[in-house]
């Protein structure tokens, strides 16, 4: 603080204070300052200024285009965990963040789980094929793991890499961990202590919570809001915290609600659920739907020749929010291997 080019009067007025760093200053408003330190606002307007000019000239310029174009060498580059489909990959320009929390909200059947299934076998490729080159810990606090499910979709995916050079020792079924959280404290239990034991020993590179709302839309009764929302900013803040410190990305399930619009009770809508709380946790909401729509896909062999003919129904995946994706929906389905995307 010594070498702000200001009034020793408002030096001395910090130092009597106790805001001693840049930091202090430049994340604190102006009123804030002037109670604290019994400055005008004037005075508060100097020092504000003369902080800011001192940092910019320490700090290096960055443009937002390079920042984009990942051309700052500076910082460490963000990978993406592949969805397992270009299509898809695609239109979430290169998959799910690495860092943050991505959620997946929708109703039954929208293909939720399907996509989290899908992730955890995509996050076990090298990063030359999109991957992670890690395991994945999925939390399943609502129905029975669909385990059936996963083995259907493991030997497709197994098949598909045993000629790849990169990817020929695949072992899916080795690398995802499992965990039953039917409450609130086994959630708490495993986030707290078996979740970091994993991140630390390097064995998952990716967290799935199936879901959230299970157990914090139940456990809590209306006149426990106020502890809801302060134990999902709890959990949020610990999920997030993975995310930063080891560089997984952490996806979280959602289920969402019928909002009934004024004036009119035929104009529904579906939000997710949790509110405002759990939604200043997340860093992208992505929503996905069921449609009426039914298309007829064909399935052919390494000739070329159809083998077999099959309907699958429409489903579609939306940008609810995220920092670097427009708002934009692509239409996808499910089939025996997984999610695909349709171009």
């Amino acid at each position: 603080m010594d070498a702000l080019d200001v009034n020793p009067r408002i030096l001395k007025a910090l130092e009597k204070s106790k805001l001693q760093d840049y930091g202090s200053i430049l994340s604190l408003s102006g009123p804030d300052i002037s109670r604290a330190t019994q400055l005008t606002s004037g005075d508060v307007g100097i020092l504000q200024n003369a902080v800011a000019d001192v940092v910019m000239k320490k700090l290096p310029v960055m443009k937002a285009i390079d920042l984009l174009n990942g051309d700052v060498p500076s910082l460490p580059k963000h990978s993406r965990l592949s969805m397992g489909c270009h299509v898809l990959d695609a239109f979430l320009h290169g998959g799910i963040p690495s860092r943050g929390i991505t959620e997946i909200a929708g109703e039954s059947g929208s293909g939720k789980t399907q996509i989290c299934l899908q992730l955890c076998l995509t996050a076990q490729l090298p990063k030359t094929l999109g991957g992670l080159d890690g395991g994945a810990v999925y939390v399943c606090t609502e129905d029975v793991f669909p385990n059936k499910r996963l083995h259907q979709m493991m030997k497709i995916f197994t098949e598909k890499y045993k000629n790849h050079p990169d990817a020929k020792d695949l072992k899916p079924g080795d690398k995802i961990f499992i965990e039953h959280a039917s409450e609130k404290d086994d959630l708490t239990c495993c986030i707290n202590k078996r979740i970091p034991m994993l991140l630390t020993r390097g064995l998952v590179k990716l967290i799935v919570i199936d879901s959230m709302a299970a157990l914090f839309r139940c456990d809590y009764s209306v006149r426990e809001a106020v502890h809801r929302a302060k134990d999902l900013g709890s959990f949020g803040s610990r999920l997030r915290g993975f995310s930063d410190q080891h560089g997984v990305p952490v996806v979280c399930v959602n289920q969402v609600t019928d909002v009934v619009g004024t004036g009119d009770s035929r104009n529904r809508k579906s939000m997710p659920a949790l509110g405002l709380t759990w939604s200043n946790q997340v860093t992208t909401r992505l929503l996905v739907s069921r449609t009426n729509q039914v298309v007829t896909l064909s399935q052919r062999n390494e000739l070329g020749e159809t083998v077999e003919t099959f309907e699958s129904t429409v489903r579609i995946l939306e940008v609810g929010f995220a920092p670097h994706l427009p708002q934009s929906q692509c239409q996808y389905i499910v089939d025996e291997e997984g999610v695909k995307g349709l171009s």
